[in-house]
């Protein structure tokens, strides 16, 4: 089945959770679901604010697994922390509510005072909570927190 236009709610105990868009939706007898024309996911909070959105130019849904795989341009950006993750590849787990990208895959995060890269990302499913597996780069220690 295709689907163009799509709008797609997803709630619990009639309380919105997550919002999707894309322009193409094309859906499987196995119930995986294909977005080639780009998705975006909203994340929502229990007062019904944005918590963060992720866009990326390609998107699917492997149904038996609940597991979205993302790519192509994948951003990630958490409106009340302001910080914004970009890498080329992302999944987001539906079941345990986590995003993460393979270890070998680049990431950068962006904060208002901070820009992080590394390789392999792991974060809740509202990236307010990360890690990058393996960091690089120059960082800032604050020396009154510091040993």
């Amino acid at each position: 089945m295709e689907s163009t236009n799509v709008l797609e709610l997803f709630s619990d105990s009639a309380r919105l959770q997550i919002r999707l868009t894309a322009p193409l939706e094309q859906r499987y007898e196995n119930g995986d679901v294909i977005y080639t024309k780009g998705v975006s996911v909203t994340f929502y909070a229990k007062d019904k604010s944005v918590v963060n959105t992720l866009t990326a130019h390609y998107g699917k849904l492997e149904q038996t697994k609940n597991l979205f795989t993302m790519r192509g341009d994948v951003r990630v950006a958490n409106v009340p922390e302001q910080q914004k993750l970009f890498t080329e590849e992302l999944f987001y787990d539906r079941n345990k509510q986590v995003i993460y990208t393979d270890s070998a895959m680049f990431v950068r995060v962006e904060t208002l005072t901070e820009r992080l890269t590394g390789y392999g990302l792991k974060a809740n499913q509202n990236f307010s909570s990360y890690r990058i597996t393996r960091p690089e780069g120059v960082f800032a220690i604050d020396q009154s927190v510091a040993p």
